[in-house]
């Protein structure tokens, strides 16, 4: 599997260039991922493969370092709990290894417990859907009083085609040592082929 991503990011970060932690919109930083995945049987499925992530988001939106994140997980089917349901755990390192040396050094874990349930009508919630629990090992952020972030993050959406998804996802910190975000909303139209 393919995927690419051009971000458009509205945030209000405090840094040197915007100290009073204005909004700010613009395209973030670039991706690329290849991910190898294999089905074992009808319930159990597993994964693996790197996210290449680019320094296009210039000096506000972007990290301005050159990452490479290898990720792994695996997929349990839960037909028994309801339809469409399974357990999707997954873990990313994210490391940067080249780009500006004024920025700050990348190096943190992030874990995704995913937890998707299959509703009628093709509507869908999930839990923990993204990878924003996150253990920092890398340089400090500002704010940053521990390693941990661990937020409460949520997504429900709908099937509107059988390639074709619409979600609106939300998250909000539970501890938040390792500031990543106050709240985060995301919408997402998912196309597969």
């Amino acid at each position: 599997m393919l995927r690419a991503d051009l971000p458009l990011v509205i945030t209000n970060p405090v840094s040197a260039g915007n100290p009073s932690g204005n909004d700010l919109g613009g395209l973030g930083d670039a991706d690329v991922q290849a991910i190898y995945a294999y089905n074992f049987d009808s319930r159990w499925a597993g994964g693996f493969g790197a996210r290449l992530i680019t320094p296009t988001g210039g000096d506000t939106l972007g990290s301005g370092k050159w990452q490479i994140m290898p990720i792994a997980g695996f997929r349990y089917g839960l037909p028994d709990l309801l339809s469409g349901s399974y357990l999707e755990p997954f873990a990313r390192y994210d490391v940067s290894f080249a780009g500006d040396p004024a920025k700050r050094n990348i190096s943190n874990l992030q874990l995704a417990p995913y937890l998707n349930l299959g509703l009628p009508d093709d509507w869908f919630v999930a839990f923990f859907p993204s990878a924003d629990i996150r253990v920092n090992f890398g340089d400090p952020v500002p704010g940053q009083t521990g390693r941990l972030f661990l937020p409460f993050d949520a997504r429900v959406g709908r099937a509107l085609t059988d390639r074709i998804s619409l979600s609106l996802e939300v998250g909000v910190p539970i501890i938040k040592d390792y500031p990543v975000y106050n709240f985060k909303a995301q919408v997402r139209l998912n196309v597969t082929y």
